[in-house]
């Protein structure tokens, strides 16, 4: 990607807000749709008198706003360096997840602390200097996970403050055709909200973080990706029909959530993704750049209402 609560908010001076824009109706007869991109085809039909027209735009922001992976891990493994973290598997060296191995740890399971908690589970609880000796009960289990977590996100935000990082290419221009149109947007993430807003304010800029309609983070709902959980609260909380809604991941967890929500998605791959199942998704992209919002739109209206 664990404790959360429910507690749902807007940026700091922002509300949710309900714009009234007149509806627009559409009537295709059946179509079918191909685009082709570099290893990559995907074919849509739609056949049916009912659309659904583009309402709200959802971002997810790892690896969607930001190609932020690797960032991660980076952070992890200094995480584990600090606390001499060593698992009874391989105890010679402090833990350090591999390039090869985070890629497929992160595209099955979403969340920092479900993703630690089950390699533990795996591999054996670790020694630390957090602990001696290898914790054996819940409790201690638990404050293992949250201690490297929370010193994991104030490593991520030094990366992320750093000046280093930039969003994924047509993100920027995308959000603000898409306020441009009077839509709604929103940003939902299984991140811990801290990195999240940090790297929002860093990444879109504070006018954009402040201008969204809706922002969600893991610490926002009991369940994380691809539990659809994030963005049925989403839904209830911009007060649109999900099947209105559009959403922008770049994994197969994120779209299993998407979709679980009742929402269509499109993908914009990383190059840990790439090689994922992306059959549900209603197109897919390398990234942004060449994508407009109309392009989006266009897509929306083509699939039929469920």
């Amino acid at each position: 990607m664990a404790s959360s609560i429910n507690l749902l908010i807007s940026p700091p001076n922002s509300q949710y807000s309900f714009c009234s824009r007149n509806s627009l109706f559409f009537f295709p007869s059946i179509t079918t749709f191909q685009r082709t991109l570099p290893s990559k085809s995907l074919s849509i039909s739609a056949s049916s008198s009912s659309t659904r027209a583009l309402e709200a735009l959802i971002f997810d922001c790892d690896g969607v706003i930001l190609e932020s992976e690797h960032l991660h891990r980076q952070a992890y493994n200094d995480a584990f360096s600090h606390f001499n973290v060593r698992c009874p598997s391989d105890d010679d060296e402090p833990l350090n997840w591999s390039l090869e191995f985070y890629d497929v740890l992160q595209n099955q399971i979403g969340g920092g602390k479900p993703k630690m908690r089950w390699y533990f589970k795996e591999h054996g609880w670790p020694t630390s200097t957090i602990f001696q000796h290898s914790p054996e009960d819940d409790n201690d289990r638990a404050k293992l996970i949250d201690t490297l977590q929370d010193w994991k996100t104030e490593r991520y935000k030094e990366i992320i403050k750093s000046g280093t990082v930039e969003p994924r290419p047509g993100v920027l221009r995308l959000m603000d055709e898409a306020k441009a149109a009077g839509k709604m947007l929103a940003v939902c993430s299984a991140a811990t909200k801290s990195s999240v807003v940090l790297c929002l304010e860093n990444l879109i800029g504070l006018d954009r973080f402040h201008g969204l309609d809706c922002f969600l983070a893991g610490d926002d709902v009991r369940e994380k990706k691809p539990d659809p959980s994030i963005y049925i609260t989403a839904a209830k909380k911009l007060g649109v029909s999900k099947s209105n809604c559009l959403v922008v991941e770049d994994s197969v967890i994120g779209l299993q959530a998407a979709t679980g929500a009742g929402m269509s998605c499109v993908i914009t791959y990383t190059s840990s993704t790439a090689d994922q199942d992306f059959k549900e998704a209603i197109a897919i992209y390398p990234d942004l750049s060449d994508v407009r919002f109309n392009d989006l739109e266009s897509l929306l209206q083509d699939v039929v209402a469920k």
